[in-house]
């Protein structure tokens, strides 16, 4: 899926253990390691928002808290695959330009995270769960 191209967008292969390691300490920091495991975040870092253990803001209201945010440069990153997009000229950046495939498991739990880490917006191959929206 190709971005619109007012995005500024930088591919990085293999960036996103860093994002998904910077993701669960920033959103799912308070959580022990204990509750982490009970809830099985280890599987999918959306657990902590499907498991009720942070607080954040589903379906359609998480879209439209997505929407109202004023984004300059975001990170978008996946469950399962290295591959994450640094995207700058972000302030129209639509779930249209999200790269997010339903049907591919590569790329159906998508992370949308704002650089300075004060807001992520998350995309689920679940179809009862998400999307989830955390603000800090």
């Amino acid at each position: 899926m190709p971005f619109s191209q007012e995005l500024q967008v930088t591919e990085s292969p293999e960036s996103g253990a860093v994002f998904r390691k910077a993701w669960e300490e920033v959103f799912a920091g308070h959580l022990s390691k204990k509750e982490k495991e009970q809830i099985f975040l280890d599987q999918f870092l959306w657990h902590a928002c499907s498991w009720g253990v942070t607080a954040c803001a589903t379906g359609e209201e998480a879209v439209a808290l997505f929407m109202q945010q004023d984004k300059d440069r975001c990170i978008i990153f996946y469950q399962f695959i290295d591959k994450a997009y640094s995207v700058g000229n972000a302030k129209n950046l639509a779930l249209t330009d999200l790269p997010y495939d339903s049907f591919n498991m590569d790329r159906n739990d998508l992370y949308v995270m704002d650089e300075k880490q004060k807001w992520t917006f998350v995309m689920t191959h679940e179809e009862q769960c998400g999307p989830y929206f955390i603000a800090l």
